[in-house]
């Protein structure tokens, strides 16, 4: 340390060691999450190849279904990488004393309006299901 460079303020430093820990357990959730979404998505494709293959031909799933669960296994995955990178951004500006509040849309929120886009076109698919040969 030079004697231009200010003396650490502990109280600033203890700060900035709650808002690490913060992200820490948020980038926790945003893994337990991602994985669950993940496993839902495998699940969905397992459950149904299963279905087909046990019953054969005589039972057709839709694709759609195949489509869902692969849009679940993106959607984990690119919450997991979203993320990530936020976490990355966010330890940066916690470094730089660069914490001055910005509004911005919450990740948590673009997933959540995904997931009700994903269940209504479950819904649907669901709903067509018997009506489709």
């Amino acid at each position: 340390m030079s004697l231009s460079d200010p003396e650490p303020n502990p109280a600033t430093e203890l700060a900035k060691e709650r808002n690490r820990a913060a992200e820490e357990r948020t980038l926790m959730a945003w893994i337990r999450t991602a994985l669950a979404l993940i496993g839902f998505g495998f699940g969905i494709e397992r459950i149904v190849a299963a279905i087909h293959q046990t019953l054969g031909d005589g039972v057709n799933p839709l694709r759609l279904t195949r489509i869902l669960g692969l849009s679940f296994v993106a959607l984990g995955t690119l919450a997991l990488l979203g993320a990530a990178l936020d976490h990355n951004h966010q330890l940066q500006r916690i470094q730089r004393n660069d914490l001055v509040y910005r509004s911005r849309r919450s990740p948590a929120l673009v997933v959540a309006y995904i997931l009700a886009g994903l269940g209504a076109i479950a819904f649907v698919g669901i709903l067509i299901s018997p009506l489709v040969p």
